[in-house]
C-alpha cells in the first residue's frame, strides 16, 4: 500500500467505536447486519475516495450520496469475521461495476448504528491498488458513481454542518455537486480527524435539511 495510507491504517487500528459515533449497535443484537467498502484510491489529484449516489426512487436514503454497500446474505459467512468483507466486496461490484481482485482490503473499523434504517454498519477500508472502470450497474438503485478527492475533503471551503429538522447535527461535505452527509459524512469526517488530515474548518457553517433529504 501506498505510504500516505499509513496514518489511516494507524487510525484503524486505534479508534474506538465512540469515538466514531454516539449510534452505537443495540446490546440486544437487534439491527439488520450491513456493511460499506470505503475505497481509496490515487486519483489525478493525489488520493481519492469511491462514492455513489442512491437512486432517488428508492424508499431509504434516496438520492444520498454513499460509499457502496449493503445488506450481508447467507452466503457472506459469520457477520463477525469475514461476512463484511464479504458483502462490501460483493455490493460494491453489484452497484459500481468494481472488479474486486483490484482491492486490497486493509482494516474494519467498528460496527455502528443508522436507527433510521435499523442498519448494524461495518465500515470496511480497502486499496484500489489496480483501478477498475466503475458506473451505473443498475439506475434503479444508483444515480451515479464517483470519486472525491482527498485534498477537495479536507479543503475547509468545502465543509459545514448540517441540521436536521430533529435537531441533530453532523457533518457535511460539499464536493463533486453534491451533499455529502449523514452516515457516509460522519465515516469520513471521523477519518480525516484519526488520520491527522483534518485541517481548521468553520463549524458554524451551517446546511439545514428537509424532510425529504
Amino acid at each position: 500500500m501506498p505510504e500516505w495510507l499509513t496514518p489511516v491504517l494507524r487510525a484503524v487500528e486505534t479508534v474506538r467505536p465512540h469515538q466514531l459515533s454516539r449510534f452505537l449497535p443495540p446490546k440486544n443484537g437487534a439491527g439488520r447486519q450491513s456493511a460499506v467498502l470505503v475505497l481509496f484510491g490515487e486519483g489525478r489529484k493525489g488520493p481519492e475516495l469511491l462514492l455513489m449516489e442512491r437512486a432517488g426512487s428508492l424508499r431509504s436514503h434516496a438520492g444520498q450520496p454513499s460509499f457502496p454497500g449493503g445488506a450481508l446474505d447467507a452466503e457472506d459467512g459469520d457477520p463477525r469475521v469475514e461476512g463484511p468483507l464479504r458483502a462490501a466486496l460483493r455490493e460494491a461490484e453489484e452497484e459500481t461495476g468494481l472488479d474486486p481482485d483490484g482491492v486490497q482490503l486493509f482494516g474494519v473499523l467498528p460496527s455502528l448504528f443508522i436507527p433510521v434504517s435499523d442498519f448494524v454498519v461495518t465500515p470496511v477500508l480497502g486499496w484500489w491498488r489496480a483501478p477498475s472502470p466503475v458506473g451505473v450497474v443498475d439506475p434503479a438503485e444508483t444515480a451515479r458513481v464517483f470519486t472525491v478527492p482527498v485534498a477537495d475533503l479536507t479543503d475547509p471551503a468545502n465543509r459545514a454542518t448540517t441540521v436536521h429538522p430533529s435537531g441533530h447535527r453532523g457533518a457535511a461535505f460539499l464536493v463533486e455537486s453534491a451533499l455529502v452527509w449523514g452516515f457516509t459524512a460522519g465515516i469520513i469526517d471521523r477519518l480525516l480527524h484519526y488520520a491527522g488530515w483534518e485541517r481548521p474548518w468553520d463549524r458554524d457553517r451551517q446546511v439545514p435539511l428537509d424532510w425529504g433529504s
